[in-house]
């Protein structure tokens, strides 16, 4: 019980690659992956452009090996492909040998595939069998049998803090003693729902996402998967095992203020990065770079900025940028891609740039780094708002 959280694989997917290799190149280069829709319709098509990853269900199930006869959603399906990915860089040949968990999180379920049958099900008998899909915690289930796992799973829904509450789940899972291994993370995928839903809140951009800029329109909407396998710090001291990093401080708070927005003067956000700087036992001083919720929404970004100044005092904000201008805002799975983002940031002592940014906004004197950064990181914060001002921060740290 207790010790602290290493972090032995990680595996994703999103617009800027297929895999952790891919994504980093993508980072380093500059390459964002925001692109006008082709792989589902909606009247938005050509008008609003989004994270879409550019392989079909079809392509997913070919490369996956998976039967063709499924009730496999796309969120199902790029959780798949990046846990595959996590568990294989862990080095786990046998996902049953200790006390192993998935903890799953997903805002969008199987509703990418379910809302094209809602009025036809008793027409297309064949369809039914999505139904079933449609529930958050199948995409769960699905990427638990594809492992083979037999212990526990369990699933988290908190708009688009969820992966990172799956993250600080799994954490508290291993510290108290019930698990010495967790799989941890989130995926969702686009869907007319979630488009047609925020673009009725009037907060997506008729261009490309430009975080933390004066004149920030609104958000693109993305698509991914991302899981990191979370491991006592014990079992791998036991089994030799190669750490990628830390999770050494994570916090989650509320800030009961609106639906939708965030509270003015960012209490929730504030909460949160208090909470997991005291549970990591650092101070302030010792974060070498923020990735930030950075949504570029007006809300997001003015209340984001305002907590960050509460935390670490006016002109003492550590160096940040918003790796959203390269996804697109990935909901459940922003956090879990922004945790490889924040890994890789440790890994190679990189700050990857805040994209689209040319105006510094008038409420505050914060600027992201806007190219990449050459720099001796060892601590990460990572942070990841969803509605309902459910507000989510987690630390990584080199050691």
């Amino acid at each position: 019980m207790g010790g602290k959280i290493a972090i032995t694989g990680m595996g994703i997917i999103s617009s800027i690659g297929h895999n952790v290799e891919e994504n980093f190149i993508s980072l380093q280069s500059g390459k964002h992956g925001i692109s006008d829709i082709e792989l589902f319709e909606t009247r938005h098509a050509g008008t609003i452009k989004t994270g879409e990853i550019k392989l079909s269900n079809e392509d997913l199930i070919r490369k996956l090996g998976l039967p063709e006869n499924n009730n496999l959603t796309r969120t199902a399906l790029l959780g798949i492909w990046a846990a595959r990915e996590a568990v294989e860089k862990a080095g786990i040949s046998d996902i049953n040998e200790c006390r192993t968990g998935l903890i799953s999180s997903t805002s969008v379920g199987g509703m990418d595939i379910t809302e094209n049958f809602f009025y036809t099900y008793e027409n297309h008998p064949e369809k039914i069998k999505y139904i079933d899909a449609h529930d958050a915690g199948n995409s769960s289930l699905a990427i638990a049998e594809d492992l083979g796992l037999k212990g526990m799973v369990s699933t988290i829904s908190t708009a688009c803090s969820s992966a990172a509450n799956a993250i600080m789940m799994g954490a508290k899972l291993i510290k108290s003693g019930v698990l010495d291994r967790v799989i941890v993370g989130g995926t969702d995928s686009l869907s007319k729902f979630t488009l047609n839903g925020f673009n009725t809140l009037m907060i997506l951009t008729d261009s490309y996402n430009t975080p933390f800029d004066q004149n920030r329109k609104g958000l693109n909407l993305g698509e991914a998967a991302a899981f990191l396998v979370l491991e006592s710090d014990e079992a791998v001291k036991k089994d030799h095992k190669k750490v990628l990093g830390y999770l050494s401080g994570y916090g989650n708070a509320n800030d009961a203020h609106h639906q939708t927005a965030s509270s003015e003067n960012g209490q929730g956000a504030y909460l949160a990065m208090q909470k997991a700087l005291q549970v990591s036992g650092l101070a302030r001083e010792d974060i070498d770079y923020i990735n930030v919720h950075g949504t570029a929404t007006p809300n997001n970004d003015l209340s984001e900025g305002i907590a960050m100044i509460r935390i670490f005092g006016e002109g003492l904000v550590p160096e940040f940028s918003s790796t959203k201008a390269f996804t697109g805002h990935t909901l459940a799975a922003a956090a879990g891609i922004e945790a490889v983002f924040s890994l890789l940031a440790i890994q190679h002592n990189t700050i990857f740039p805040n994209l689209n940014f040319t105006t510094k906004m008038e409420e505050f004197d914060l600027i992201p780094v806007t190219e990449r950064k050459d720099k001796s990181i060892r601590h990460v914060l990572s942070n990841s708002f969803g509605f309902g001002g459910n507000c989510s921060t987690l630390i990584f740290s080199e050691s």
